[in-house]
């Protein structure tokens, strides 16, 4: 199956996913930029595959990049696969870093708006990105700012944006994006979850060893116990049991009604 860039997809749970470098991926959506073409990027783990998968026929786009994020991709990539993804593409940490590569880029970098989380939340997150030298152009959070949706794209379109960056979760922030692309000008609709929280400081990230060692999942289950023990318990075996019933398959639609490509 053919990827973008120097990748190639790896087909996980039947999601096409990016295998792709770090630097890699932040050329690729630069060029797309300076191409005017819009791309979403959408960043996959266990999670995502379950609450998603009724997105998948339209995550299939050309224009959507599946990418890894987190050590479950990498099990899941070895049971099926015997692959390992070259990177960690985790959200939390690529999208400051593609932010920042872009402000120091010759293009005058990317303006970014932020979308979702709770009240203040996006505010905060947006001045930590100014004060390293991220362009920010709007921030709404995502309770009573985002509930005329329509004046929510004016707004956006209005700032001059070119990413959006939507912070509500699996499957909302997906569906969002893929339901308002077409009325966006902004070149790039990201989905990152908890991003904006931690970017806020109101979620602690790991201690650095801790995400080498690729543990920072444990650290967040100890943080939030009764909101994260069955998303990576028994979700995470999910999509593990999933993962290998549908092996090198990457499906086309839901597999109750989807066809498979072999």
């Amino acid at each position: 199956m053919s990827g973008y860039g120097s990748g190639a997809a790896l087909p996980i749970a039947g999601f096409p996913v990016q295998q792709m470098h770090a630097d890699d991926l932040v050329n690729l959506l630069l060029d797309a930029h300076r191409a005017g073409e819009q791309r979403l990027l959408f960043f996959v783990n266990a999670n995502f595959v379950i609450q998603c998968e009724c997105l998948m026929p339209q995550l299939r786009d050309p224009s959507v990049l599946l990418v890894n994020d987190g050590v479950g991709m990498d099990v899941a990539g070895w049971l099926v696969h015997r692959q390992a993804f070259p990177d960690n593409l985790n959200g939390t940490d690529f999208v400051p870093y593609l932010l920042q590569r872009a402000n120091a880029g010759a293009d005058g970098g990317l303006r970014a708006f932020l979308l979702g989380a709770k009240p203040g939340i996006a505010r905060r997150a947006g001045e930590e990105l100014l004060s390293r030298g991220v362009k920010v152009v709007g921030a709404l959070d995502g309770y009573g700012e985002s509930r005329d949706t329509e004046q929510v794209v004016d707004t956006i379109n209005r700032s001059g944006a070119d990413v959006v960056l939507v912070a509500m979760g699996n499957p909302l922030q997906e569906q969002w994006i893929l339901k308002h692309r077409g009325v966006l000008d902004a070149r790039l609709l990201v989905g990152v979850g908890a991003l904006l929280d931690f970017l806020a400081g109101d979620k602690p990230r790991a201690p650095e060893l801790i995400r080498r060692l690729r543990l920072e999942w444990l650290y967040r289950l100890s943080l939030e116990p009764t909101r994260l023990l069955r998303r990576y318990t028994l979700d995470m075996a999910r999509f593990l049991l999933l993962s290998l019933r549908r092996g090198k398959r990457a499906l086309t639609g839901p597999e109750s009604g989807g066809t498979a490509e072999k």
